[in-house]
This record gives structure tokens, sequence and C-alpha cells, in this order.
């Protein structure tokens, strides 16, 4: 069995592990500096044996690594700004604000710590302004899972087109723009053709981060054309393109002299978190935090391009783990054949049953049942039987997936004024249609169910829908599941009748309406019905 370990930089040896084996008198327990940053272990080896030869550094190699460790990681972000400077009103509003907000500082700088070593590591090897550290904080506050009204995602906050171009895999299972790794370099490569196509102007480079190129070009050409100067400062940009570059600058400050400001940062010490293994085939990620000591929140975080409960079963297979639960994992792997990191169950087709049926019955995609069962299309006979992956534990126990995120956004829309609907997505339904249906906004609903304004539905799509119930009567009860409904007047109707069909009083009906003035209803009339369905 062939793993891979993944690191970088020159502090990565420093594997927490090498301070656990045994050592000898003439022999020091810290490792060097590995020359490549891919390493593999041989079939013949063990991973405590691979580990072993990291740990040996010569007297020299010791000397550069302690006096690289004596420095935090923000000492090191500091030594390699090389962003122009500038003095700008912009610049200084958006200081103005972080520095009125010291606990958002230390909120994202805590959450970023698991992430900052391995993109300062990238920033240097590529000689890109450290000052790039930052930039995920304008992004996305850190947060690998963060999602935008534009439908960008992860960390660098990377649209589904731009993470096409760059390289991305986006499937039912894995989205690479949050993958921590695979993120952070396709947006290092885009801004780096960004600064070569703007004849290296960072400032520019980071406003077309924004808003796209395009957008910038335009920009310049208008102004080249009314004879005015085409420098970021000067362009006539979207607001908030105007204020990106300040925000980064502004935050480059106060990282660079926190205490003139008034702010505390968080130690992070110079020194890799993770580490990446390639696992070499599907697993299921609660089997996977088993194996390396972790909770499923803590693989998560350092593995946020999963969306399922398992890894892509096409790839990519690699996880970061903690460097100090790494031996402990690869150990543990080694002694778990591939075909046993899921759990299969086999499935026997029933008599009018579709693949796509069978997919979501079991969570899982169609391409995923086609692959693993050898199906070329999506032709299946009743009888036959299917190999299908589930997750070995249950769906809440994956805390971190994109069930359980979805879940708790639809939650987090709950009020004491408010009343939950749970809507299935029909053919024609839009975002805008659903939300005047039930006159709420679209921006909210899309927020509620995880999604951009955007977003296109899928026919039976579960949506939650929290309204506003504030103007239903005191006297209904607790255990009442209430719909508010948009009622058309029909020949024939009144107010007595339509209460009576519903089950609620005339009253409520000219108070939800306003009717109290109204002696006649017209046919065509459109009424607001809040309906309990438990009645109807």
């Amino acid at each position: 069995m062939n793993f891979r370990l993944l690191t970088s930089g020159l502090v990565v040896a420093l594997l927490s592990s090498c301070a656990h084996q045994a050592s000898s008198p003439d022999k020091q327990t810290d490792s060097a500096a590995p020359e490549a940053n891919t390493h593999a272990f041989s079939q013949s080896q063990s991973p405590t044996d691979w580990l072993s030869d990291l740990c040996h550094p010569s007297d020299a190699e010791l000397a550069e690594l302690d006096d690289w460790a004596a420095f935090d990681l923000w000492s090191r972000l500091r030594m390699g700004y090389s962003l122009p400077e500038t003095d700008n009103a912009r610049i200084d509003t958006q200081v103005r604000w972080f520095a009125k907000h010291p606990e958002y500082i230390e909120r994202v700088s805590l959450r970023g710590q698991l992430y900052l070593f391995h993109i300062v590591e990238e920033l240097e090897a590529r000689n890109m302004p450290t000052e790039l550290a930052l930039l995920p904080i304008v992004e996305s506050a850190f947060d690998p899972f963060a999602y935008s009204p534009g439908r960008a995602s992860g960390m660098w906050q990377i649209i589904p087109g731009t993470g096409k171009m760059l390289g991305l895999k986006q499937t039912w299972w894995y989205d690479g723009r949050r993958d921590i790794t695979a993120s952070t370099d396709a947006a290092l490569d885009y801004l780096e053709k960004l600064h070569a196509r703007f004849d290296g102007d960072w400032y520019l480079a980071l406003a077309a981060y924004n808003s796209g190129a395009g957008t910038v070009n335009r920009a310049i050409r208008k102004n080249r054309k009314a004879g005015k100067p085409t420098d970021y400062w000067s362009l006539p940009l979207p607001k908030e393109t105007r204020g990106y570059v300040p925000r980064l600058l502004a935050l480059s400050k106060l990282f660079l002299e926190p205490e003139q400001y008034g702010l505390t940062l968080p130690s992070v010490a110079n020194e890799p978190h993770f580490v990446a293994v390639d696992v070499g085939a599907q697993i299921d990620l609660a089997q996977a935090a088993e194996l390396a000591g972790l909770s499923m929140d803590e693989l998560y975080k350092l593995n946020p391009g999963f969306n399922r409960w398992a890894t892509d079963p096409e790839g990519p297979h690699l996880l970061l783990v903690p460097i100090e639960s790494a031996d402990r994992f690869l150990s543990g792997l080694e002694s778990i054949p591939p075909e046993e990191r899921v759990t299969w169950q086999r499935h026997t087709i029933k008599q009018g049953e579709t693949l796509s049926h069978i997919a979501r019955q079991y969570k899982v995609s169609v391409s995923t049942l086609q692959s693993i069962n050898n199906l070329h299309g999506s032709s299946i006979r009743a009888g036959r039987t299917l190999m299908v992956p589930v997750a070995a534990k249950g769906e809440g126990f994956y805390s971190l997936s994109a069930e359980q995120r979805l879940t708790q956004k639809q939650n987090a829309g709950q009020r004491n004024n408010r009343q939950r609907i749970d809507y299935t997505v029909r053919s024609g339904d839009s975002l805008w249609s659903i939300s005047r249906r039930y006159d709420v906004s679209s921006g909210a609903l899309a927020k509620w169910n995880a999604m951009a304004p955007g977003d296109t539905l899928r026919v039976g799509q579960k949506l939650v829908i929290w309204q506003d119930n504030a103007s239903l009567t005191a006297g209904e009860r607790d255990d009442s599941i209430v719909r508010k409904l948009h009622y058309r007047v029909r020949q024939g109707d009144s107010l007595y009748r339509i209460a009576s069909r519903f089950s609620v009083d005339v009253n409520d009906i000219k108070k939800w309406n306003q009717l109290e003035q109204q002696r006649y209803l017209q046919p065509g009339q459109k009424l607001v019905l809040f309906v309990d369905v438990k009645d109807t």
C-alpha cells in the first residue's frame, strides 16, 4: 500500500510525531526541513519508519530551524509585505472601522490560524506580497463554508465559472472551491495571472479579482477616453470594488502595528498545522475522523471541500489531518483495505424504480451509482441488484456536511413570531415566484435555504419558508400548523362560507384583509387566510 504525505516549506518537517519517537544521546528528535514538497514512503516502509527518516537533521539545519521558530506567524507575515504604500481616505475609513471592532479582528484571526501558515508559505514560494494572506478576511472572514449571494464559495470566494476555469472540481460529492489547499493554489494562480494582465499593478489585479477583469478594463477605457488617470484610485468601479482594496490595505496596517490601534492579536505559531494524506480511495469521513482521533467538526474544518459523508469516489483522495495526528492516521489507514473504508448495501431494484429515485433514497449521486455498478446509462431492470455506498453513521453525525449545514441555515430563520413552512419545489417555480406567493423577500428565502438569489431550483427540492404570523389570533392552539394561503373569491362566496370551509373566524378574515368597511366580496378578489392545516 502506497500513501503519500504532502507537506510544504521550510518548517513543515517539524512534525510533532518526531517528538514522540525514541531518541538516543547522539540523535536529535527535531526533524530537518525536507528538500521537496512531496514525500513518499515505499511499500516496504511503515508510516513510523518514514516519519523517522525526517527526524534526524544536521546541526546547521537545527540552528536554522531554531532561528526561524523564534518568529511567530505575524512577524513572518510582516516581513513579506510588499504592496505599494498608499495614503488614502478610503483606507482610513476602513482602519477606523476595524479599530472599533477588535472582537472581529480576534474572531477572524482565530478562525484563520488553521490556514494562515499554509497561505503564507505559498505566497513566499511564489514571491507574492504576504499581505495577500489577509485577503480571505475580506472575502469570507476566513470561513471555508462561506457562500455569497453571487454564488461565490469558500475561503477565497470563487464563483463556479472561475472555479471551472481554474481547474477546481465541483461535483455532488466535492467542491474544490472550498478545499483549503486546492482553492488557495487556484486563488493565487488567478491573482498572478491578473497581476501580469494589468502590467504588475497589484491594486488593479485585486480589483479584477473582486469584480472581474472585464469590469476593470472597461473602467480604464472610460477614464482613458475622458483623459483621466487610470490608476485604481481614479477608476469608476462598482461600490464594493472601491472598498475592496482599501479594506485589505487597512487590515495590512492593523496587522503591521496592532498596538498602535489598541489591538492584541492572538498568538499564532510559525509552524504548520496540517499535512495532506493521499488515502488512495473513497473513505467514510466518520471512519477517517476516528482513525485520526478527531471530532467531525475538526475534520470538516480541515476538509471543507467534501460535501457529504465520504470523500468523492472519483477523487481527490487527499485528506488534511493535524500534524500531531498524522502517524496515528497513517498507521490505522494501513490496516484497512480500500474496499472496507466505506459501508456497502445491496439494493434490489423494485418495479417502477428509477436510478434517480434510488439515488435520492440513499442520498448519493446518480453518477456514483452508475460508476460503481458499471452502468452506461440510466436504464435499470426490476429484480437486479445495485451496490450502494451508505454512511456508517446517522446523517446527523456528519456535522458539517452539506445536508447538516443546510439544516442549520434553515433552522436559523426561526423566530418567536414566525411559522415554518416546508415547501416542495414544483415545475416552473423560482425563488422570486415562491417569495411572491408567500409574501417574503427572495433574498431572505435564498438565505434561509443556503442559496444565492440567482440559483436554479430543482423540481422536488425541499425549501423552508419562515413566515411572520404576528397577525394570527392569540387563541390558536399551540400545536397548530398554520399556513398562509392566498384565496381567490369565487362566484357565490361569502365571508361565512369561506370561514366555514377553512375553519377560521369571519372577524379574523376581516382583520387579515382589512375588510371592516367592505360589505360584499367580489369574484376574483384575493384574500389572505391563515389556516391550520390540521383542521382542513
